[in-house]
């Protein structure tokens, strides 16, 4: 037997139970893992509630990735697709080989926990869901305090930007974030913020939609086509967009997420993704037993990870 989390009703927080051990795994095609660290992603939240389109069935182990250890000593980040292979909010897991990537040497294995999934956004929306960004392209991202945007911010270079710019309402927070060229700062009301300073704008990254979304849309005068891309919905779920600014602007609007991509996408890009985690500045991350998931489960502020 080993330890788990696990939610037996939705809205309730994951209880720490015991269950058994998955047996080894008989195909060369699927490891099995000592969970090391895995991280309280904003995703494993929403899945948790009941409330994400990915999971339907009861009881629910928390958990869509984490560093596990192999049999043989090596440390791995393991991507977890699909409920068929549980959640990595347990002792030991199986997980397909090529849903897993060795971590680099030296890397911090509670970082990665806690980095390779926020990262993903960015990762896979710059590399899956837009098309012919030039070599040094300008990037604005909305929701740039987040850990998800910061991380953006830096993600960003690797992949070839060459103006970042950070939009948010935490002005001292948005000074802080490395790797901004320029910065916005969303007013209350929204309509009050001035983005006529951006010039050009090659791709948005939105982690926030709503109302700041509509405002941005109507207020860019595009040098060229803009690529906007919609991964989070942190002020509001929707908006209502005048058919006067898609037909007045050259605009490409897209989401990322799974769905918009592949699993197949999302492991060819794990390894690449899981290497550029290893070299970004570290986070603070908040560290817990498993054993107190119950307990800390509803805890804001910092990222969580969580360990055996």
């Amino acid at each position: 037997m080993m330890h788990a989390a696990q939610v037996q009703q939705w809205g309730e927080a994951p209880k720490y139970i015991e269950v058994p051990t998955p047996s080894a795994p008989t195909s060369e095609d699927t490891i099995q893992v000592k969970v090391l660290a895995a991280g309280l992603h904003r995703i494993v939240r929403s899945r948790a509630s009941g409330e994400h389109y990915s999971v339907k069935n009861l009881p629910h182990t928390p958990g869509i990735d984490c560093v596990g250890v192999t049999r043989d000593g090596q440390q791995m980040h393991c991507s977890i697709s699909a409920e068929a292979h549980g959640g990595t909010f347990r002792e030991y897991v199986n997980v397909p080989k090529k849903n897993s990537s060795p971590l680099p040497e030296g890397a911090d294995p509670i970082q990665a926990a806690a980095l390779v999934n926020p990262g993903m956004s960015c990762w896979m929306a710059l590399r899956n869901r837009c098309q012919n960004l030039p070599s040094d392209f300008s990037i604005l991202i909305m929701g740039a305090t987040s850990l998800s945007g910061t991380m953006a911010a830096q993600l960003a270079r690797f992949l070839g930007a060459g103006k970042v710019i950070g939009c948010a309402r935490n002005e001292k927070a948005l000074k802080a974030v490395p790797g901004l060229d320029e910065s916005v700062t969303l007013l209350d009301p929204v309509e009050k913020t001035d983005f006529s300073s951006l010039g050009r704008v090659d791709v948005v990254l939105d982690y926030i939609y709503g109302a700041p979304a509509v405002h941005l849309l109507k207020s860019l005068e595009p040098k060229g086509t803009v690529q906007y891309v919609h991964v989070g919905s942190l002020a509001g779920l929707e908006m209502s967009l005048p058919g006067s600014v898609l037909r007045s602007k050259d605009l490409v609007i897209r989401g990322s997420g799974l769905g918009s991509f592949s699993v197949n996408d999302f492991t060819k890009e794990l390894g690449p993704l899981v290497k550029a985690c290893a070299r970004i500045e570290k986070q603070k991350i908040k560290i817990c037993k498993l054993s107190d998931v119950e307990k800390m489960w509803n805890e804001e502020g910092e990222r969580v990870v969580f360990v055996p």
